[in-house]
């Protein structure tokens, strides 16, 4: 007879998590500039496809920050970057935002 090793349930591998959420009243601020989150663990995923072309200006990007700059980020830390640079832009700008003149130019 085969033993099985008992596995954990749902309850074990999956918790809440909680977090004291900032007041959202009147006195609350919005950040001065989005930051990207760097190295930490990340609880949400997205996937994003992109053209070869792009993937490879990506690489040439983190290279560049690498040999160049002497930083060592990965991909997924120079897109949460950019991507923060972006929506600070927005937030910032609106409508002369640089992704809602390239959104309209598409």
């Amino acid at each position: 007879m085969t033993r099985r090793p008992s596995l954990p349930g749902a309850s074990e591998l999956f918790r809440l998590t909680t977090g004291d959420r900032p007041d959202d009243g009147p006195g609350s601020q919005p950040p001065a500039q989005r930051r990207g989150t760097g190295r930490q663990k990340h609880s949400t995923k997205i996937t994003v496809y992109v053209s070869d072309e792009e993937l490879l200006a990506l690489e040439h990007a983190r290279l560049a920050l690498r040999g160049e700059h002497g930083l060592a980020v990965d991909r997924g830390r120079v897109v949460r970057e950019a991507i923060a640079i972006v929506l600070d832009d927005l937030e910032g700008h609106g409508e002369d935002s640089l992704l809602v003149r390239r959104l309209r130019e598409q």
